[in-house]
């Protein structure tokens, strides 16, 4: 005798009572719940199901509400349909299930027909069919492959110290994932805030499903026709990052921690000294009194203000930890302001929850009510005048000693209330926000630099996000390429690692290969922890120097094409770092073995990660032909070689029809430039989006901004830069053309018809390493013959022919 599919633990959301339209969509009644259907655009469906009498509709991760989008309804006899020019979703009535197919009536995505979404107490499941070949993309900062069938993974923000490499849950909580499948791509965003759950087929053959402990089952249906369609649908939801400062996306040096203020001044004219471009020093949390968070020490920095003007001098801006936690000290004027102001957190009885942490016993401000973040803002008012413009958010999952922090702790939830247990996965998220948005205000026009450890879905809204307090191996290194990777296609464009490893302590091999790949890394900071060794450029000796100069050198030289791909990310959800799953999803090679760290870096280069130990790795080049970055030799693509990958060289290939503007090296991105450099690699057609604006202030987002769409014609044998866009007032008078791969048969090019000369020359990216002792003998650095040709930048229309 068959058991009955519905039992008095598990309750499934049951038959369709009744339904009616609604602006958007439409609403149903089953027998043991009701549920949404609403059109937020020609893309994307919501799917709203409670046992509640009325939805929420609350939410900290949505930003935009239903567009307008043509979309019809009809009912038939066993099924509703609610169908948009590329989506149709089929509600069955018998029991209620959603089944969602494409416009020529493939099905995408569909409820496993037994279960569909079921309460089991008060958690809440959507259970879905498995589909023949389906993987599993995004999800945030996860451990594990690339593809994520046949795995499990949990949601609940951690401090998650010298995590493993298989380790879950961690620092932030992204539920956001694509689905991929006979040639279909698709994305499920849940928007509950609960600690949840997420099985791709972890345990079973049967279903993927996603859970959460309590709330409703909110989720976001997304189909398109590309990964990069689904991330640019998931960030019109969730929203997009502003455009950081400049001086943000340079090189970081941090540790914990750097003091006293003449160790961080020596360490600033080291940089200097060397000639290693560098633009931020982070101060840990020894530059606080006795770690309380709004006070310097007044032993080892003893003038603040004076330091971080002498660090301008030096070309370095700094950025200060902020940790939540507030000393329970009386005359400590941000605990007696934050009594004052009903700031913080508390129980139920009303008495103000107390964890122990660096300071000692502290409470914590309730970032989730509107009168603390205007709070915290007035907090940072002293720090602001100080000259101090970069802030990095730590220990905000929260973070305390005992790692047990009570879940009856009451939150304001922007007057709705919760408690902790809806509230713990975005405490860091509204932390990062209440901190961007407190020191933007203040700030006066000026981008603030934010860094976040623990987030939620749409915290790329409010900064950057670090991967937490990763190992120094080799695992770890190539764990968070990929973990970069996917928080990136989950929406966080801003992201990064600490170079070389937090924990433990890097070995020289293992620092330089680790800085070779986090110069191609959208945040690119090294870190290391008390107790260890010095982890400087210069610290692990004189190759490493060399090497680490060399990789540092190429980033500063990158800045103008890294600052345009930010401002893609900013105006289309489009990560720097990206997966080969973006450009190459349908490829099964490219989820296999190691080819999963691979990953592009902008739409030009191709980035091989390897560990410190490999004089050679096997390595998978996609379709297409790729260049050299060292030498310019070609490669077919759809193919795998073994490639030679001495320290000194990290393999790197920039495809056919990339056009990367560049610039000469200089030492902080305060040094305007008056020459672009334009490295055009021939074979294939291509295209790009230079941008550019003043680097530090929001006038960008009122036209005060250069813009221009540059694509080249491998037929037409035709680069054409268009006219530019915005008031910007740009500093290049001069664009030097670099063409690779053209060959010696081509001696002039036409600029608007006038006839110029090309010059032949031998470009290198990199200097050769010295030589160190009679023993050691290097190479020459890699050179490539190139043709070249220089203009005056000019605003109209600019066409080059051969």
């Amino acid at each position: 005798m068959q058991r009955s599919l519905t039992t008095p633990q598990t309750t499934s959301l049951g038959k369709l009572q009744s339904w009616s339209l609604i602006r958007s969509g439409l609403t149903g009644e089953t027998t043991n719940g009701i549920f949404r259907v609403q059109v937020y655009g020609t893309n994307t469906l919501r799917i709203t199901i409670t046992r509640a009498s009325t939805f929420e509709d609350f939410s900290y991760a949505v930003v935009s509400g239903p567009e307008p989008a043509e979309f019809h309804i009809a009912e038939q006899p066993d099924h509703l349909v609610v169908k948009t020019p590329a989506v149709t979703a089929i509600i069955r009535k018998d029991p209620v299930r959603f089944v969602f197919v494409s416009a020529d009536g493939r099905v995408i995505n569909e409820d496993d027909a037994a279960f569909g979404t079921c309460w089991n107490g008060e958690q809440v499941t959507t259970y879905k069919k498995l589909q023949s070949g389906e993987r599993f993309i995004g999800l945030g900062e996860k451990t594990g492959p690339l593809d994520r069938r046949g795995a499990g993974y949990t949601n609940w923000n951690t401090d998650a110290f010298a995590f493993s490499t298989g380790q879950d849950p961690l620092y932030c909580s992204i539920p956001f994932y694509m689905g991929i499948h006979s040639e279909l791509v698709y994305g499920i965003f849940f928007d509950n805030t609960h600690k949840s759950f997420f099985n791709f087929g972890a345990s079973n053959n049967r279903f993927s499903s996603f859970a959460a402990d309590a709330g409703e089952m909110d989720y976001y249906f997304m189909y398109d026709h590309s990964v990069g369609q689904i991330i640019n649908h998931y960030t019109q939801l969730t929203g997009r990052i502003e455009l950081p400062p400049r001086w943000s996306i340079g090189y970081q040096q941090c540790r914990y921690s750097y003091y006293p203020e003449k160790e961080v001044l020596t360490l600033a004219q080291t940089f200097r000294d060397k000639n290693i471009p560098a633009d931020v020093i982070v101060l840990d949390i020894h530059y606080m009194d006795n770690y309380k968070i709004f006070t310097w020490s007044r032993k080892d920095f003893p003038n603040p203000k004076r330091l971080v003007e002498e660090l301008r001098e030096l070309g370095f801006r700094v950025v200060i930890m902020c940790d939540p936690g507030i000393k329970v000290e009386e005359g400590y004027k941000a605990y007696d302001d934050g009594i004052k102001s009903n700031a913080f957190l508390k129980y139920p009885d009303g008495t103000p929850y107390s964890g122990q942490v660096w300071p000692g016993w502290c409470h914590f401000p309730d970032f989730t009510n509107p009168e603390t973040r205007q709070w915290w803002q007035e907090q940072f008012a002293e720090t602001i005048e100080l000259g101090v413009e970069g802030f990095w958010n730590d220990m905000n999952e929260i973070a305390t000693w005992g790692q047990m922090l009570p879940e009856n702790i009451e939150l304001s939830f922007e007057g709705n209330g919760a408690t902790m247990r809806r509230g713990r996965n975005v405490y860091g998220f509204q932390m990062a926000r209440s901190t961007y948005e407190g020191t933007k205000a203040l700030l006066n026009g000026k981008r603030p630099f934010n860094l976040t450890r623990s987030g939620f879905a749409g915290v790329q809204r409010y900064g950057a996000v670090w991967t937490g307090d990763n190992v120094a191996y080799d695992e770890h290194m190539m764990l968070g390429t990929r973990m970069v990777s996917c928080m990136g296609m989950s929406g966080v464009a801003f992201c990064g690692y600490d170079i070389g490893g937090f924990v433990g302590e890097a070995s020289s091999r293992l620092f330089a290969r680790w800085l070779s790949i986090g110069a191609f890394s959208p945040f690119f900071r090294a870190h290391t922890m008390i107790n260890s060794r010095d982890s400087e450029p210069w610290a692990y000796g004189e190759e490493v120097e060399q090497i680490s100069r060399n990789y540092i050198r190429f980033r500063y030289q990158l800045l103008p094409y890294i600052y345009s791909l930010f401002y893609d990310a900013a105006t289309t959800g489009m990560p720097l770092q990206r997966s080969l799953a973006i450009n190459y999803t349908h490829n099964p090679r490219i989820y296999e073995g190691t080819f999963q760290n691979q990953y592009l870096f902008g739409p030009a280069f191709l980035v091989i990660p390897v560990e410190s130990d490999k004089e050679f790795v096997k390595a998978y080049l996609p379709e297409g032909t790729w260049f050299s970055l060292y030498n310019g030799q070609t490669y077919a693509g759809n193919a795998e070689y073994i490639l030679e990958c001495p320290l000194r060289r990290l393999p790197v290939f920039v495809k056919a029809g990339a056009i990367v503007p560049m610039q000469p090296v200089v030492q902080n991105t305060d040094v305007a430039q008056e020459l672009l450099i334009l490295h055009i690699y021939i074979g294939a057609d291509g295209s790009f989006t230079y941008y550019d604006d003043d680097g530090s202030t929001f006038n960008y987002q009122a036209g005060n901004h250069a813009r221009r769409d540059i694509s080249y014609s491998a037929n037409q044998r035709k680069l054409t830069l268009g006219a530019v866009s915005g008031s910007f007032q740009s500093s290049v008078s001069n664009i030097k053309l670099v063409f690779h791969g053209l060959g010696t048969s081509v001696e002039t090019i036409t600029v608007n018809g006038k006839p110029t000369g090309l010059s032949p020359e031998m470009n290198s990216f990199f200097s050769a390493l010295e030589k160190f002792d009679p023993f050691y003998d290097p190479e020459p650095a890699p050179a490539e013959a190139v043709h070249s040709a220089t203009m005056s930048n000019e605003s109209h229309a600019i066409t080059i022919t051969w």
